[in-house]
């Protein structure tokens, strides 16, 4: 294999670099409405989807069921989630308040900053790209057990 062409250093590495950076860039903007980048996801996922088991929420966003309670702990607290009993006495339903859609809206509007921010950032040619990358490898790695993740 021809070394200019050989992959170099840790694609780990690199990707978390990259995603701190996102990330970053993002929750600066997001952040002005006291929300961070991860629990507008959230609040996004429960408005979307709910009522909805934390189970199959968890399922859904691809991350373990225990970093899932911690993250909802604060949108509830803030009135913004409700858990409320599901449809058994084991079972449990997340809710998006009406305090909630209201801080979704208002977040919602602030990642549309964030989106714009990059595409001019990065060139929107290059955005659509990696979008493409980033799906195209996800469906490679499918077959990768989750395991542990925690985001």
């Amino acid at each position: 294999m021809d070394t200019a062409v050989k992959p170099q250093g840790c694609t780990n590495l690199k990707l978390r670099q990259l995603m701190r950076r996102v990330a970053q860039h993002y929750d600066a903007e997001v952040g002005k409405t006291g929300l961070r980048g991860t629990q507008y996801s959230l609040l996004s996922y429960v408005a979307k989807l709910g009522p909805i088991r934390p189970v199959d929420l968890a399922r859904t966003m691809k991350v373990q069921a225990s970093t899932l309670t911690r993250n909802l702990r604060p949108l509830i607290d803030a009135g913004y989630l409700r858990q409320d009993a599901g449809p058994d006495a084991r079972s449990r339903l997340v809710t998006v308040t009406e305090a909630g859609r209201e801080k979704r809206q208002e977040a919602q509007r602030r990642w549309r900053v964030a989106q714009e921010a990059l595409n001019a950032k990065l060139g929107e040619a290059r955005v659509v790209a990696l979008h493409a990358l980033l799906d195209e490898c996800q469906d490679l790695m499918a077959d990768v057990p989750e395991g542990n993740i925690d985001e």
